[in-house]
């Protein structure tokens, strides 16, 4: 269930709300290598983990496009909207690739309803997201994305 369910009818009054955090999630090489499979981009940095070892980072990290597709399954923990018809992924606004993400890190996603604006048959909302990993300061991610509900 997540943090907060709205009906529709009070989705326009939510611009600033925050949204809190996600639980962590620990980013495996199976999930970059299959990452990796789907995409086509199999760069040693990524695959290789001997390889890596000796890299810019010591270790193998997720690609930056998986690190953000995360939005979506932290996005369900965090935030729902009931009476719609239609939820639609519109896009981002935003991407800021900030830190990379090694093999065995852990990552969360905090979140906040920056704006809400009517859109034709509906509504849509800018989320300021964040994708933190686990004891570090600096962020993997930072991303303003949008959702468009529909009635």
């Amino acid at each position: 269930m997540p943090n907060l369910v709205v009906d529709f009818d009070k989705l326009l009054t939510l611009s600033g709300t925050d949204l809190g955090v996600t639980e962590y999630i620990e980013i495996t090489q199976e999930q970059i290598n299959k990452f990796a499979d789907a995409t086509g981009d199999d760069q040693w940095i990524h695959v290789d983990p001997e390889r890596a070892k000796d890299g810019p980072f010591g270790a193998p990290i997720a690609h930056g496009f998986l690190t953000l597709s995360l939005i979506i399954p932290f996005w369900g923990e965090l935030f729902d909207v009931e009476g719609v018809t239609t939820k639609v992924n519109y896009g981002l606004d935003k991407v800021r690739f900030t830190s990379p993400v090694k093999v065995g890190s852990r990552i969360r996603m905090q979140a906040t309803i920056a704006d809400v604006t009517e859109v034709k048959g509906g509504a849509q909302i800018k989320v300021a997201s964040t994708i933190e990993i686990e004891g570090q300061e600096r962020p993997a991610v930072v991303a303003e994305f949008l959702a468009r509900f529909y009635k």
